[in-house]
């Protein structure tokens, strides 16, 4: 399912460090904490990128021959954001891929990032729902969650949900609408990346003409779409990334309502191997909330080093 992949080019795509050269053209970026695109080819086109053959992800892909998981790396000028001055280099670091992600999700395909919405995010704990529970939120939004930990859905609600339930339980869809306010019993948007019976709870759920938002398929790579969720007029929208327009308005969303994207675990060093091997446990097991951050040395003042 991932485009290309490759295990001759360095892994991951999010990263956050300092520049230390430039060409003449750039030296205005010299010194400065930045942020990496993390992907190359999809300037603002709202549908997806100008020319699909041409757009390229960072980390793992024959497509483009870059990756975060190194101590340098050489990009246009063009790649790259100023850091949120109000974010660690860790947090950083964690924004760019989940981010972006999230970000389009909500405020390009939902047609719902609007105040007072009710937004349904699922799978809690991973980056980009936790993302989009921020972004939402934000807006003032009414988020709701599912995940399969009790402890998942209570961090949430700290974050800000009013609340979230168990999708391993029998009929967990009722036991959400009985969550919802009374003056607006119904789901405007759900933003989903397991698939799987995400229709079917759907059209109980979503008001006529709601939205589901599909990022990703982690419970498998098909998933029915079925005659209830017509008769309802419901819509299905896929989505993947962004565009490099949507990730600059991101980072400016960001850095208005001072998000902090929320990290999990970090392992110091590359050779750091008892961590990062923990860092894959904790992708095994599902346990993690928030993204995994490798960083690569420990930030010294204005020579921080990069963090992925």
């Amino acid at each position: 399912l991932y485009p290309a992949p490759s295990f001759e080019t360095p892994l991951l795509a999010d990263g956050c460090g300092v520049v230390t050269g430039t060409g003449s053209s750039s030296a205005s970026w010299l010194h400065k904490r930045v942020i990496l695109t993390p992907g190359r080819g999809w300037a603002d086109s709202p549908t997806g990128p100008e020319s699909p053959s041409g757009y390229a992800i960072l980390g793992g892909t024959k497509t483009n021959p870059l990756g975060t998981l190194q101590e340098v790396v050489l990009v246009d000028q063009d790649e790259v954001e100023l850091a949120p001055e109000h974010l660690s280099d860790v947090e950083a670091a964690a924004l760019p891929l989940t981010g972006l992600t999230g970000y389009r999700a909500l405020f390009t395909k939902s047609a719902n990032a609007e105040a007072g919405r009710n937004i349904l995010v699922t799978g809690i704990g991973g980056g980009v729902a936790l993302n989009v529970l921020q972004f939402a939120v934000a807006l003032g939004a009414n988020v709701y969650v599912t995940s399969g930990s009790r402890e998942k859905i209570d961090r949430a609600v700290e974050e800000g949900a009013r609340g979230g339930v168990i999708y391993q339980g029998q009929g967990w869809e009722k036991e959400l609408k009985g969550l919802l306010p009374k003056d607006r019993p119904f789901v405007d948007a759900i933003i989903d990346g397991a698939g799987g019976d995400v229709v079917g709870k759907a059209v109980r759920l979503l008001k006529p003409g709601g939205v589901i938002v599909q990022y990703g398929m982690t419970v498998g790579p098909k998933m029915d779409w079925t005659m209830s969720a017509n008769l309802k007029n419901l819509e299905l929208k896929g989505t993947t990334m962004g565009s490099r327009k949507e990730f600059k308005d991101m980072v400016t969303f960001v850095k208005e309502k001072k998000i902090r994207p929320i990290v999990s675990k970090v392992a110091n060093g590359l050779d750091n191997i008892k961590d990062i091997d923990e860092l894959f446990e904790q992708m095994r097991n599902g346990s993690q909330f928030g993204k995994l951050v490798v960083e690569i040395a420990p930030s010294q003042g204005g020579n921080s080093s990069s963090k992925l």
